[in-house]
């Protein structure tokens, strides 16, 4: 009895080829390929008469982790032909791998991902010896170039040798990783039992090249063998949810030039040469670029068609090819077409995914290589409960047709159809998009408009998302605390997750992820994006009657998370710099929470206030920073009550920012820390003309009726008068753009009543709305007013300025 080990690339035409005769002429009582033991069973399903490509689509969770992986196939996969070769000559056919859950595949998304990836040393080696830019270069010229006769390389006994003399190099003495050597520790235990069972007749292992030399040494050393027949296989841990589905695969999916991680590029040139050999696949290649390219409206002339054909030809015999390979094509076809010069090498000169802005000729030569083949499943094949469920609803709903659709939200039965749909664009189902609807939770925006998007893979999205659940509810919550955890403490990505929730109909997310949320707002390390969460939530918790969810402890918990948090960060911020408009953002979401939903915080107002009057006296935190403390103090602590801007006269609906006809004087900061100075005192006091506009920032952003109120000593208006018309020309330039930057809080009605209080100042008579009217930049008029100055100053210097 004999053991055949062959090594193969997935997805290579000459290796499932050597399959193929190999399994022809040893005609094996077994077959154990490269695949997932659990699948066993189902094998019968797998080979029910798909088109391929097609894949098997695993899920894993538990309470630690959660885990996808797919391992596709299509005509010219080794496996695939092990599989159905081996069943036509009466073979058993067996998959011997771990099941795609287990840990020896964790951080991998493709069972058949290239080992030798990740040995980079031996393939660079080998490129350099034979002259070759890639390994896919390097796998063309050894293993594919063979001719239509099927002598040469492509004959059994030089292919099999060839191959493992590289895939020897290939693995060298290095020792692969634990999760590798426990999955060849687990296949060599199948190949022992096969071996005890087969009797006299020969076994035929197929695997990737990566594991051959290891599992023939494992199998020569013998090991225990399983005492009823065939190794068991692993179960999932008790509590963990998981399984395995077929799902419909594309050529897209499988090209390496799109990001897939194992096999041959362009698998529609392979596919062509597993079907009809080299000479065919080459003649479909270019007849492919030139269709693409004059369909574009890109000329491509009968000369030039020559002239690729002679280069390519050329090529070829200097490369020491029978016939010109998918490189020999591609670069005479640019060479040819491309007239332009490229930023950067050819994309088929390296491995990964195409470049964005690469030249135009090259993207649709790789996607003529690509194809837009798309598999389909038999119809017996078993699919997960989400698909039924999402064919039933969307039926029910009237949602089943290709139709634009616009919802109102304040129609129960359109919200319906509306959390249906934003479930199934959380899961990323195609055939849906939305062109329009509310963006956040404040949008005073009551209707949605949903148009039918390309199709084009949502069965196998479907299936894919049948592993977060059997309803479209539980698996659009289960992706919802998915995303929550990966996001950790990225505030923006929380607050994405935080509206989502909403309008999918989720808030009653489990209380673990309701952990995991507020513990990453917890986490956050800047105030901007939280205080976008905090806005969002305190909008929807306070006036949601659309999605129902005002009042909710979801939207509760995230609120007085993300105060506590923004308080912490902003008390150790210091340096110097331009006001930052987020950060102010977030201090005027914290006022707003603590004014209208105080009963919800952990942090009392005075609490706060205390915080803010510390960074207001810190001359180590930025100037805007400061002055938002002190107009915090001043909203959060003023004599005879708590002061609401969002209910002043004058007050901005909907901009979170409200305007005050009141004094906002002798207010005194958190209890027993003494008498707080005026507005105008501590602008006088300042100094600095650039950092007082920076000041200002910060206090208009939280509490810009400060400015507007008229009461006591001093009002702010008119100390910031004086100090404007005290300043030097220079002066004034410098800090005329942060003193914009300030007064930019203001609506369009308040700067006109500001200015109507500066003509006045002045005694004079006029239209303050003209005023503010200018037909230039005032900066421009400003620098223009200096530039005059300084050469009026020059000419006196000199006495050349002319006697009026």
């Amino acid at each position: 009895m004999t053991v055949t080990f062959l090594g193969v690339r997935h997805h290579s035409p000459a290796c499932a080829r050597l399959v193929a005769r190999t399994i022809e002429e040893l005609r094996p009582a077994h077959v154990l390929v490269e695949g997932p033991a659990d699948l066993n069973g189902r094998i019968d399903e797998l080979l029910l008469g798909h088109e391929l490509p097609v894949a098997v689509f695993s899920h894993y969770r538990d309470e630690e982790r959660a885990a996808t992986s797919w391992a596709p196939f299509c005509d010219y996969s080794p496996e695939w032909v092990a599989l159905t070769a081996g069943r036509a000559a009466g073979a058993e056919v067996r998959f011997i791998d771990l099941p795609a859950w287990h840990p020896a595949f964790t951080g991998r998304t493709n069972r058949y991902a290239d080992a030798e990836a990740r040995y980079a040393e031996a393939t660079s080696r080998l490129c350099r010896r034979f002259g070759v830019d890639s390994v896919d270069a390097l796998w063309d010229r050894m293993f594919e170039s063979a001719p239509e006769t099927g002598q040469g390389l492509a004959a059994r006994g030089g292919l099999a040798a060839r191959l493992a003399a590289y895939f020897d190099v290939v693995r060298g003495e290095a020792v692969a990783d634990e999760g590798d050597q426990a999955r060849e520790r687990y296949m060599a235990s199948w190949v022992r039992a096969a071996v005890a069972g087969a009797g006299e007749r020969p076994v035929l292992v197929v695997t990737g090249g990566f594991h051959r030399p290891a599992l023939r040494t494992l199998v020569e050393a013998g090991g225990p063998e399983p005492e009823d027949g065939w190794p068991d296989v692993p179960a999932p841990p008790d509590g963990a949810i998981g399984g395995s589905f077929l799902v419909p695969y594309s050529f897209r999916q499988l090209d390496a030039f799109a990001g897939y991680q194992s096999g041959m590029p362009s698998p529609a040139y392979y596919q062509r040469l597993w079907e009809a050999g080299p000479r065919a696949a080459g003649q479909d290649l270019v007849r492919a670029v030139v269709e693409r390219l004059r369909a574009r409206n890109h000329p491509v002339s009968t000369a030039a068609l020559i002239a690729a054909h002679s280069t390519a030809s050329g090529l070829a015999a200097l490369r020491g090819h029978p016939l010109p390979t998918r490189l020999d094509l591609l670069d005479g076809l640019a060479g040819t077409l491309v007239t332009d010069a490229l930023d950067e090498p050819l994309p088929w000169t390296r491995r990964g995914p195409l470049s964005s802005g690469a030249h135009p000729v090259v993207v649709e030569m790789v996607a003529a290589c690509s194809g837009d083949r798309v598999g389909r499943l038999h119809p017996d094949t078993p699919v997960p409960p989400l698909v039924h469920d999402v064919a039933a609803r969307l039926t029910a709903l009237g949602l089943d047709g290709a139709r634009t659709v616009t919802l109102r939200l304040t129609d129960p039965a359109d919200l319906t159809r509306s959390q249906v749909l934003h479930r199934l664009r959380v899961l990323r189902i195609p055939g849906f998009a939305r062109v329009s609807g509310p963006a956040d939770g404040t949008d005073p925006v009551f209707t949605e408009r949903w148009e039918p998007a390309a199709g084009t893979g949502r069965e196998a999205a479907l299936i894919e998302a049948g592993g977060f659940g059997a309803s479209l509810e539980e698996a659009a919550a289960v992706t919802l605390g998915d995303r929550t955890r990966e996001a950790g403490a990225e505030a923006g990505a929380l607050a994405g997750v935080l509206f989502d929730a909403v309008v999918c109909g989720a808030t009653t997310l489990s209380a673990q992820v309701l952990s995991h949320l507020c513990a990453g707002l917890g986490r956050a390390v800047s105030p901007a994006p939280l205080g976008q969460v905090l806005g969002t939530a305190l909008g929807l918790w306070r006036h949601d009657r659309v999605y129902g969810v005002a009042g909710d402890p979801l939207l509760a918990s995230a609120i007085d998370t993300a105060v506590g948090r923004i308080l912490w960060l902003v008390e150790g911020l210091h340096g110097s710099g331009a006001p930052d408009p987020g950060r102010l953002e977030a201090l005027a979401a914290v006022r707003d929470a603590l004014l209208r939903a105080e009963e919800l915080l952990s942090v009392s107002r005075e609490t706060a206030a205390a915080v803010f009057r510390r960074i207001s006296l810190d001359p180590a935190a930025p100037a805007d920073l400061r002055g938002a403390a002190f107009g915090l103090c001043r909203v959060l602590t003023p004599t005879g009550r708590p002061h609401d801007p969002g209910t002043d006269a004058g007050a901005d609906a909907g901009t979170g920012t409200g305007a005050s006809t009141g004094t906002g004087t002798g207010t005194t900061f958190a209890a027993g820390t003494g008498s707080a100075p005026s507005a105008g005192a501590s602008a006088r006091a300042i100094g600095d003309p650039r950092t007082l506009g920076d000041w200002l920032a910060g206090l208009f952003a939280v509490a810009r009726e400060e400015l507007t109120g008229r009461g006591g000593p001093e009002p702010l208006i008119d100390v910031l008068d004086e100090l404007v018309r005290a300043m030097t020309e220079t002066d004034f330039l410098t800090g005329l753009p942060a003193l914009r930057q300030a007064f930019a809080h203001f609506p369009p009605r308040e700067r006109e009543q500001i200015a109507a209080r500066l003509i006045e100042r002045r005694g004079l008579r006029g239209s303050a709305r003209s005023l503010l009217r200018t037909t230039a930049d005032p900066l421009l008029i400003a620098r223009a007013q200096e530039l005059e100055a300084r050469v009026r100053r020059t000419l006196d210097a000199y006495g050349l300025r002319a006697t009026p």
